[in-house]
Formats: structure tokens, C-alpha cells, sequence
């Protein structure tokens, strides 16, 4: 039975969630745009989710390590003043029209992603085997009212910038700085007493003081997290690939940024909306088939992407799938690593796992900006395809390998 330090737990992060999930909103699209604006090129659009999932990947581990010796409250407070600072250095970087500075500044902002990942391993620690896949869908679930609502901010940002006297496209990143200076209050102030803390202590209670493992160490002897670890990763790299050089796509076929922030929304929102429903379902039917429906959903927006003549139509189409598979993959998954191993185990096989999803996120996003300059969204779209149905394959087999 949930406690009620549990159930404050879960409401504390669910706010620190949507504040969060406003930076991260605006970054998605705005960042692409700006990282073209100021490059002079497309090419580059990709390297605004590179750069923002790569910062992500860079702190993951280092906050997990803080949240090991400190606690989930230090951890999360400072990931989010590590992303407040990054929007500073955006609207600076457009002010001085310096492009290198703008990467910089969107690696800052990745430690706000990184933050929200981390949010939702916080919400298990002192969860109930059979509610642990629900408590941490809900707070996953919760970032869809801040990223949704951060896309759609642009006109809004816009006239505030210019009343600030911001440059232009940089209004936006106000809110974000708002935000995430928001979310560090409410984890500061909210975690006490802290949930992994007192996990850990309970644990040491009962079962004595054993010394922590590293990441790696836990993935060369456990199949279940390294399953899980594997299969966030790839689904995450697809997702990233795809999505990271839509806003560039659609504005060369003639959308207005209002069109671009209300489809990335429409992305955003099948990402997190139904995210308690797959955290029902893995904590009802078991993680596994939740994970290879997530793969299953990925190939269609794959293919929904590939057979599409460019309309804006089939690229939301297409996008709401790639949301909804990323979800699923992504819910269970985290579930599946949370019940892998011991709780004085969990902050480093989690911070690992963060930062294998966001080094292979990275990748994706890197790649996708000059395959879209070079040959179109097609051609993506199939080199996607290929990679979910390696994930697709790689699951059948690591799931008959498991339970033969």
C-alpha cells in the first residue's frame, strides 16, 4: 500500500514535471530553427537535439551520483538550475550571433532533459512492486502539460521578447528560464524528507550496509538490465532522428512556426498523454509485450513517414506514432530497470541508462540533419525504418532467449 510520503512524492514531482516540461518544449523546435538561422543551413537544424541530448547524456551519470550521495532533492534542484542557465546563454548566443555559444547553451539545456528523466526513477523509489510501473507512467505523463504548452509559446514569446527587447525567436526561452528556475524551488522545497534517501536507509535497516555498484558492473551479470537499457536506448535514437529535423522540414514546405510548435506539440503529446496507460498495462501484462507494442507503433510512424509525399498531414500522423512507440518502449522499459536490481543499485544502473539513451539519441540527431540536407525525408524515413526493425528483431530474440 502506498504511504503518504509516497503519494507527496509523486504530486511534488508532477509539478517539478510540467515546469520542466515547458523548457523542454521550446527547446525541441526552437532550437532546430535557430540552430539553421544561425548556421546558414539546414544541415545543422539536427545538431540542436545533438547537442541538447548530448548535454543530457554528459550529466546523467553525475546526477545520478549526486542523488546516490545527497539525495533525489540535490539532484533534481540542480539539474534544473543547470538548464535555466542554458536559456540564458541561448537568448545571449542569438543576441552576439554566435553559433558555437548556441550548442553551448543547448547542451545546458539538455541537463533539463536529463533532469526529467531522472524525475520519473524518483517516483519507483519508494513505490510498491505492483504499482511501480504506474506511479512512474504518471509523472512521465505529466510532462505533456509543460511540453506541450512550451511548443506553443512562440507568439506569446515573441511579443514578450520584444517587450524585454530580446532578439528575435529568443522569447520563448524567458518562459523556459522561468520554468526551470520554478521546478529547482519545488524539488528543494517539496523532496524533505528525500524519497531515495529514505529508501536507502530502510533498506540498510533491514539488510546491512552493501557497497554500490557501477553501471557497467550491473549490466555485465543482469540480462534483465541490460534488455531494458538496450532497448530505451534504440527506441529513443529512432525517436530523435525522426523528430529532430521535422520543424526544418515543415518550414520548407511553407509552415508557419504557429503550424510547427502545434505539431511538435502533437509529437510531445503522444510522447507523454498516454503514458499511465502503458504503465497500467506493464504493471497488469509485464513489461515485455508493452515494449516490442512500442516497437511495433515505431514502425508504423516509420513507415507512415516513408510512404507520405511530404504533406503536413501524414508528418503529424507520423509523428503521434513515433510519440506513442517511444512512450511505450520508454514506460516499461524504465520499469523493467527499476525492478532489475536493488534499491543501493538503482541510481547508477538508472544514470547509466540515461546516458547510453541520450548518447544514442545524440547520434540519431546528429545523423539525421545531413541526411535530410542530402537526400529528403524519405530517405530518413527508410534508414529509420531499418534501425527500429533491428530493435523490433534484437526484442523477439532477447524475449524467447529469456523465458526458453
Amino acid at each position: 500500500m502506498h504511504t503518504d510520503l509516497q503519494k507527496r512524492v509523486v504530486r511534488v514531482l508532477i509539478a517539478g514535471q510540467i515546469l520542466g516540461g515547458i523548457g523542454m518544449g521550446a527547446t525541441l523546435s526552437l532550437g532546430a530553427l535557430l540552430a539553421a538561422e544561425l548556421s546558414g543551413s539546414s544541415a545543422w537544424s539536427g545538431m540542436a537535439a545533438t547537442m541538447s541530448t548530448l548535454g543530457a547524456a554528459i550529466v546523467a551519470v553525475p546526477l545520478a551520483r549526486l542523488a546516490q550521495a545527497h539525495g533525489r532533492r540535490v539532484s533534481l534542484a540542480t539539474g534544473s538550475l543547470v538548464a535555466a542557465a542554458g536559456a540564458i546563454l541561448a537568448i545571449t548566443s542569438v543576441a552576439v550571433d554566435i553559433f558555437p555559444l548556441l550548442l553551448l547553451a543547448l547542451m545546458l539545456l539538455g541537463a533539463g532533459s536529463a533532469t526529467n528523466l531522472q524525475a520519473r526513477f524518483a517516483a519507483t523509489d519508494l513505490a510498491t512492486a505492483r504499482f511501480r510501473a504506474r506511479d512512474l507512467s504518471i509523472v512521465v505523463w505529466s510532462t505533456t502539460i509543460g511540453a506541450v504548452l512550451g511548443p506553443n509559446l512562440f507568439g506569446p514569446g515573441e511579443a514578450l521578447g520584444a517587450a524585454l527587447g530580446l532578439p528575435a525567436m529568443t522569447g520563448a526561452f524567458a518562459f523556459s528560464l522561468t520554468a526551470t528556475v520554478a521546478a529547482a524551488l519545488v524539488y528543494a522545497v517539496g523532496l524533505r524528507p528525500d524519497p531515495l534517501l529514505t529508501a536507502l536507509a530502510a533498506r540498510t535497516a533491514r539488510a546491512g550496509i552493501r557497497r554500490a555498484s557501477g553501471g557497467l558492473a550491473i549490466l555485465h551479470g543482469n540480462a534483465a538490465a541490460r534488455y531494458a537499457v538496450v532497448v530505451i536506448a534504440l527506441s529513443h535514437a529512432t525517436m530523435v532522428a525522426l523528430m529532430s529535423m521535422a520543424p526544418v522540414h515543415l518550414r520548407d514546405h511553407g509552415a508557419t512556426l504557429t503550424i510547427v510548435g502545434l505539431t511538435i506539440s502533437l509529437h510531445v503529446a503522444g510522447m507523454y498523454a498516454l503514458s499511465p496507460v502503458f504503465g497500467a498495462l506493464s504493471d497488469r501484462v509485464g513489461r515485455l509485450p508493452v515494449i516490442l507494442s512500442g516497437q511495433a507503433m515505431l514502425l508504423v510512424a516509420l513507415t507512415v513517414a516513408w510512404m507520405s509525399d511530404g504533406t503536413q498531414g501524414a508528418m503529424t500522423m507520423s509523428l503521434i506514432f513515433l510519440g506513442l512507440g517511444w512512450s511505450a518502449s520508454v514506460v516499461a522499459g524504465s520499469a523493467l530497470i527499476s525492478e532489475a536490481v536493488e534499491i543501493e543499485d538503482r541510481s547508477s544502473l538508472q544514470g547509466f541508462s540515461d546516458l547510453s539513451m541520450n548518447a544514442a539519441g545524440a547520434l540519431g540527431g546528429a545523423l539525421a540533419g545531413p541526411i535530410l540536407a542530402l537526400a529528403g525525408y524519405s530517405t530518413v524515413g527508410v534508414s529509420a525504418m531499418v534501425l527500429v526493425a533491428v530493435v523490433v528483431v534484437w526484442s523477439v530474440v532477447r524475449l524467447r532467449g529469456a523465458h526458453a
